[in-house]
């Protein structure tokens, strides 16, 4: 590419700039364009897409995955220190504006009101990516191999924040692949700005390979903890070379901010546009599960009405979520990893009985059709340890008056009953649950089944039980961030499910050995 300044030309070396990172085609466009301009050129540069939100890499098998992105404006985010919009409320009874009520309140008949500091706009917020129009592609190649294999170009879907999930099929298991997904602008040939990533398919039911995985909880923005932004756990599970990452659910906190369905997308925007988050993501494939705060709001289900989250509704908050992630059409699915290991991913919003109805056979948490599939594939399962991973606990103890999860009296304690009971007639089952701000193990007298949760995403977050409040249920109990890693493996030749409770640095506080029987 070729313009004249003067008496000299300009050349942009276009194929040069596509294996720059997009920060780098950024400032080298910019630098142009200030050149030209002080030099009184008239030509104007072509569009550009990026993709300052990253890329995810969800719901791998031994044969196939999903690649999402998002087509951006701008290189970068809006930076820290600009400004954030304030909420306030409406009070029911006084109808003076009011501050936001302490959390976990969530007073149902509390109108939110968002105010923009001077000037600022949903753009120009801290942490805001905008979307833009444009087309994107998925490369991909097993490592080592010089040939990609492509997808067509295809434009981004402007009604769903624009982004694309691309479904790819026909992978050879236990096989590294490299991923470049590319962004170009609407009416260009060529591409603006690429992503490198890479992830492993998993082994086969027949191959009893060594598998790592890692899961946490509880990401809020406002207890990042990393230099420059961001969750130190991050560089720290990629030390551990995961297989894949499961996040829990409560990936964000809509509740006190996502107060229209803009806000709402602004929020998942700024949290996976953090440096940590961002270089983690196109690395570890991943699959995502939602809780309460990233669907709607504290201890929220289906058929609540509630003033509270404004003009965001719980429907809205299921849609972005299948907006955001990679993912099929089901949030609850199965995933085989090798011969040694199956997991489950419970979905415990959609199909809820109100938090408030009295307990008893008809109250649920899962659902009918959910329950009877977990069941079938479970007894159907060959896999040597069998892990559910639940978005809140399936075990107690917990806080008196607690009615979100199975634990507990005046919650759903029947339907958890149920579960428990199928649980404790399986082999080598296990339990991973989220929700909880700490660390813990329990080991339910009753059945014997072991629950792990995975403690929160930075030690900010952690909160909400008593280090010194340790129960005869209790193994182990920390209340502290980190994450929890599983690792199933051939030890002797014996298969075995190692568990380790880790701090945000990686250092392991917990570790449990099953060998299976």
């Amino acid at each position: 590419m070729a313009f004249t300044i003067g008496s000299s030309v300009a050349i942009v070396n276009t194929d040069m700039m596509r294996m720059l990172p997009p920060i780098y085609i950024r400032q080298s466009v910019l630098f142009i364009a200030t050149s030209w301009a002080l030099l009184g050129c008239s030509e104007v540069l072509p569009p550009a897409a990026y993709q300052a939100t990253g890329i995810k890499i969800g719901e791998v098998t031994d044969s196939e995955v999903i690649v999402w992105t998002r087509l951006t404006r701008d290189a970068a985010r809006v930076g820290f220190g600009a400004p954030v919009p304030d909420t306030l409320y409406i009070h029911p009874e006084s109808g003076n504006i009011v501050q936001d009520p302490v959390w976990p309140a969530t007073p149902e008949d509390w109108i939110p009101v968002i105010e923009y500091p001077d000037g600022a706009t949903l753009e120009t917020i801290e942490g805001a990516v905008p979307g833009m129009a444009g087309e994107t592609r998925v490369l991909y190649r097993e490592s080592g191999l010089d040939d990609w294999r492509a997808t067509a170009w295809t434009a981004v879907d402007s009604d769903r924040d624009f982004t694309k999930q691309f479904y790819i099929m026909g992978l050879e298991s236990s096989t590294e692949y490299e991923l470049r997904v590319e962004a170009r602008a609407v009416g260009e040939a060529n591409a603006s700005s690429f992503l490198n990533g890479n992830f492993q398919t998993a082994p086969t039911s027949e191959e009893p390979e060594r598998v790592v995985f890692v899961a946490t909880t509880g990401q809020a923005y406002r207890d990042q903890d990393a230099p420059g932004g961001g969750y130190r756990m991050y560089p720290a599970i990629l030390d551990l070379s995961p297989s894949f990452f499961v996040h829990t659910g409560d990936i964000l906190y809509y509740d006190s901010w996502a107060k229209n369905i803009d806000l709402a997308r602004w929020g998942w925007a700024r949290m996976f546009s953090l440096p940590t988050n961002f270089e983690f993501h196109r690395q570890v494939p991943s699959y995502f599960m939602k809780d309460d705060h990233d669907t709607w709001s504290n201890d929220s289900w289906p058929t609540q009405n509630s003033s509270f989250m404004g003009d965001f509704t719980f429907s809205q908050g299921q849609e972005v979520f299948l907006e955001q992630i990679p993912i099929g059409d089901l949030t609850y699915r199965t995933f085989r990893w090798g011969q040694d290991l199956q997991i489950w991913l419970a979905e415990n919003r959609d199909y809820r009985s109100a938090n408030t109805d009295p307990d008893g056979p008809e109250k649920t948490m899962w659902g009918a059709r959910q329950k009877a599939w977990f069941m079938d594939s479970v007894r159907a399962s060959d896999a040597t340890f069998r892990v559910l991973i639940s978005p809140t606990p399936m075990f107690g103890p917990y806080n008196e008056g607690e009615i979100d999860n199975h634990t507990n009296i005046e919650g759903f304690f029947h339907e958890g009953e149920e579960i428990r009971e199928f649980l404790s007639s399986q082999e080598n089952m296990f339990v991973i649950s989220g929700d909880r701000h700490y660390q813990y193990v329990i080991e339910d007298p009753t059945t014997g089944i072991r629950e792990y949760t995975t403690g929160p995403a930075s030690d900010s977050h952690a909160r909400g039980w008593s280090a010194d409040d340790i129960r005869p249920e209790h193994r182990y109990l920390n209340v502290v961030g980190g994450f929890l890693s599983a690792t199933a493996e051939r030890l002797d030749g014996m298969p075995t499910l190692t568990l380790r409770h880790h701090n945000v640095d990686g250092v392991i506080l917990n570790e449990d050995i099953h060998i299976a029987e």
